[in-house]
Formats: structure tokens, sequence, C-alpha cells
């Protein structure tokens, strides 16, 4: 291998990128934009849920479980129905996607033996969002019954019980805030590295053969291997640089913790980086069709790093078939990486297993991708 020719082919495509608007625009604009996007549309935290209200009491307690609920920044009360008629009303229209109706005699339950019940209604139909609001409710509710209960020992003079209870104090690590940004935002980076590698360099070599300048390249005395590095390098210049737009957007504008090392996530970056190149290269060298190559680029790296890295869904809840088969996508130990160094801050000692997968990733990707062209016309 001779580095003057390779730096050679290297600068023809760095020319070749340059003068494509299509690549420059894949390069440049298609990390920021998906960062938006994903970053700002994707959330699993439920805000602000339209609750409605059936108080058929209007009594000062019942009014303090309706301001209470509707106080806490995850309920808001945006009608108050007088009858089930104009309950169901509102949930069939859409006003409400959970209700709550308080009983005519909720206080007097409550003050003579300490226990009243509240009914909940949800509009399930959003399978997810009824789960998290579900979630909420009780919480707000057992948080109400806690005060009111403190309320009713004090006013009759009993002491709260020493025993027979449990007190349960749960402490989140990693993320504290339970923020499900701070669970996405690294996996976008693994998403929009997996496409935007593959786009790019799947149009390398495709390119040639329907320029028809593939002749010249077989004629000069470049090698398979140099023809590789040459092309690759300056999409991996390219990938690397969205890479620390993208690792900086997630830091410094979404306010992801960074707790790791970044040398770790540079290690890491960079082996990720050569496994979607050289699959974009690989396809580029068998499919001669730029569209075709780009299409199939798409289909073999987007949907895995989306589907069956853990990105959008947990691993562990899969089903067996499905998580012996994640094993064999590479994008699942970056995304591992990923949240690892950025939210733990793990080190190289508790990480080496998804590098050392990631590292034979690299190895294997690029051995086929310098083995998969010949230097010749057929």
């Amino acid at each position: 291998m001779k580095l003057r020719r390779l730096f050679a082919v290297a600068r023809k495509e760095s020319l070749q990128i340059l003068r494509d608007p299509r690549s420059l625009a894949i390069a440049l604009l298609m990390p920021l934009m998906q960062m938006g996007l994903l970053g700002y549309g994707v959330s699993l935290d439920i805000r602000h849920v339209p609750l409605c209200v059936v108080d058929h009491e209007h009594s000062q307690l019942s009014r303090g479980i309706v301001g209470s609920l509707g106080g806490g920044g995850w309920f808001d009360v945006v009608a108050a129905p007088t009858d089930d008629a104009g309950l169901r009303a509102a949930l069939d229209r859409g006003t409400c996607a959970a209700a709550v109706v308080i009983p005519v005699d909720f206080s007097r339950r409550l003050a003579s033996t300490g226990a009243a019940q509240l009914q909940a209604v949800f509009d399930a139909t959003d399978v997810n969002t009824t789960n998290i609001a579900l979630g909420y409710l009780q919480t707000a509710v057992a948080q109400d019954q806690a005060e009111l209960q403190a309320r009713r020992l004090a006013a009759s003079g009993s002491a709260a019980p020493s025993a027979g209870g449990v007190d349960l104090q749960p402490a989140t690590w990693y993320n504290e805030t339970l923020d499900s940004r701070n669970f996405i935002i690294p996996g976008v980076v693994a998403v929009i590295l997996a496409l935007v590698g593959a786009q790019l360099t799947s149009l390398t070599v495709s390119r040639e053969w329907e320029r028809g300048t593939m002749e010249q390249l077989v004629s000069t005395p470049v090698t398979a291997f140099e023809l590789m590095l040459g092309k690759l390098l300056p999409y991996f210049v390219v990938g690397f640089i969205d890479a620390l737009i993208c690792l900086g957007l997630a830091v410094l504008w979404f306010h992801v913790p960074m707790r790791g090392s970044p040398w770790t996530l540079f290690v890491a970056t960079g082996m990720f980086s050569v496994v979607v190149l050289g699959i974009g290269y690989l396809i580029s060298v068998r499919v001669r069709s730029q569209l075709g190559a780009s299409q199939i680029a798409l289909l073999v790296t987007m949907l895995p790093t989306t589907m069956l890295s853990g990105y959008t869904f947990p691993i562990d809840q899969m089903p067996p078939a499905i998580r012996a088969v994640t094993h064999v996508v590479y994008a699942r130990y970056y995304v591992t990486l990923l949240r690892a160094i950025f939210l733990k801050g793990s080190g190289v000692l508790e990480l080496w297993r998804p590098l050392a997968a990631l590292a034979a990733f690299a190895l294997l990707v690029g051995w086929l991708a310098a083995s998969a062209f010949r230097k010749r016309l057929d």
C-alpha cells in the first residue's frame, strides 16, 4: 500500500463530496434535522393530560382534590361535566383522555370510615398514555390520601400508628429526574450516524459505474485496499464531524448529562463509524445503481438500528428469538455504550464486552469490504 495513491483517491472523493449538493445535504443538514425532530418529537414523558372531573359533591374537600390533581403538572382539568352522559360525550369527542368521578357521599364516607372511593375513567385507545396517566393518578391520589389521613388523625386527637406500615423510599440512579430525553437522545446519535454513514458510502463505487469512470480506476495501479481506504477516509472525517455535532447538541442543547470519559466515547464512535461505512461501501460494490444502493443501505441500517438496538424498545422485553437476533445487530452495542457513558459514567473496564463486540464487527465488516472489490469490469 502506498500513501501517495491512497491520498490521491481520498482527494478525488473529497472533491466529489464538495461538488455534490446531495451528499453535502445528507452530510450536514440531515443530522441537524434528525436531531431536532427526534430530540423534540420523541418523548416517553406524558405531561398535561387533559382531565375531566365530575364532582357530584361540590364540597370543600372535593374542590381541594380537584385542585391538587390539576396543580402537579401531570393533568390539566379541561372540563367539569355535570353527569355521566356529559362525561361520555367529552370522552367521545376527545376533550379529555381521563376523568375522575367524585361521588356525592365522598366526604361523609371519609369522615365516618376513614376510607372513600373515587372512580377513574380512561380513554384507553392510546394504551401507552393510559398506563402512564394511571400511574400519575394513583400517585396523586396517594398523596392526597396521606394528607387527608394526617388531617383526620390530628382532628380526632389520635396518634399515627407506630407499627404495621411499610414506607417505601425509592432512589433513582443515573437519571434522577426520570427524563425520557436523557434516555432517548444518546440513541438518536446512533440512528443518525448509521443512516448518514451508510447512505453516503453506498454511493461511492456505484457512482463510478453510473458515470462511466470505473474503467479509469481499474486501469490505474491503485489496489483494491487503497481504493477502499481512499474512498472511506473522507466519509470517516465527515461522519466524525457529524458525531461531534450530535454529541455537542446532546450535551449543550438538550442538557443530557455527560458523566463518562470522552475518549472512550470517541473510540466507540470511531469503531461504529468503521462498521457503518464498511457496510455502505460493501453495498456500493455489489449494487451498481446509486438509487438501489441507497435504498438497500437505508433498509439494512435504519430498521435494525431503530427496532433491534434497544433505542426504541427494551431488548429484555423482546421474545427470546428476537433477543437472539439482536446480538448480531451492531447498533445494539453502540447504543449500550452511549447510554452507559453518558448517564452512568462507565469506564473501559465496565464496558469491555460491548467494546469488544463493536471491535469484532469493525474487523469483520472491514475485511468483507476490502475483499469485495475486484479490479475487473465484468
